[in-house]
């Protein structure tokens, strides 16, 4: 496992999905977010220019947070991801070649599952944690089913429609952290309102 992904990920287990971001504005964000603590930022390739954003990001908080890209789909992502500095490969399904490519050039690799039989290929790829996706149709009774059979340490990363009052149930029943989307940053906010509803979901997740 990427050493920097482990770290973070038992430090603060929240990533920042930054859906829409763009280079212009993706470093006051970045910061702020780091500034409150985040220190895993992921930029989804269905972004604007999201490699200029993600290389932007990995220069100025080098040592401070994982960067990485989401929404990867293509081999030729992941290459570019590595050359722009990211670390970090989300993507919202089960590709085994995608995930092995990943590994092979280092990089953390978070793929999207959601099925017991989708975990356990991912696992047997290579993949350092499980994005639990979507979210809303995996409910917490379902994730504590599939902890109950999967290695005891899997990380199990819940995405899709995570609120700062909707962890403390995932939580309880395996989860060991989230990805957080729309109710943290969209396209339209200000880095005051991201630091915000970051603060939201700091505050929550110290208090479970």
């Amino acid at each position: 496992m990427n050493k920097d992904f482990k770290k973070w990920l038992e430090e603060i287990p929240l990533i920042a999905i930054l859906r829409g971001i763009g280079p212009d504005e993706c470093l006051e964000i970045g910061r702020e977010l780091c500034q409150i603590g985040f220190r895993l930022l992921e930029i989804p390739l269905n972004s604007p220019d999201p490699f200029k954003s993600i290389l932007k990001l990995s220069l100025n908080l080098k040592g401070t947070a994982l960067i990485g890209a989401g929404t990867i789909l293509h081999i030729n992502q992941l290459e570019q991801l590595r050359d722009s500095g990211g670390e970090l490969a989300v993507m919202p399904h089960v590709n085994l070649e995608l995930i092995r490519k990943a590994k092979n050039l280092d990089l953390a690799c978070v793929p999207g599952v959601c099925t017991p039989s989708e975990a356990f290929a991912a696992l047997s790829a290579g993949a350092d944690a499980l994005k639990v996706f979507p979210a809303e149709m995996i409910t917490p009774k379902v994730l504590k089913a599939w902890k109950a059979v999967l290695p005891k340490e899997t990380l199990l990363l819940p995405v899709g429609g995570i609120l700062p009052n909707s962890m403390a149930s995932y939580i309880s029943s395996g989860a060991t952290g989230f990805g957080l989307g729309s109710a943290l940053y969209r396209p339209g906010l200000s880095a005051g309102d991201v630091r915000i509803n970051g603060e939201a979901f700091l505050k929550s997740w110290k208090n479970l």
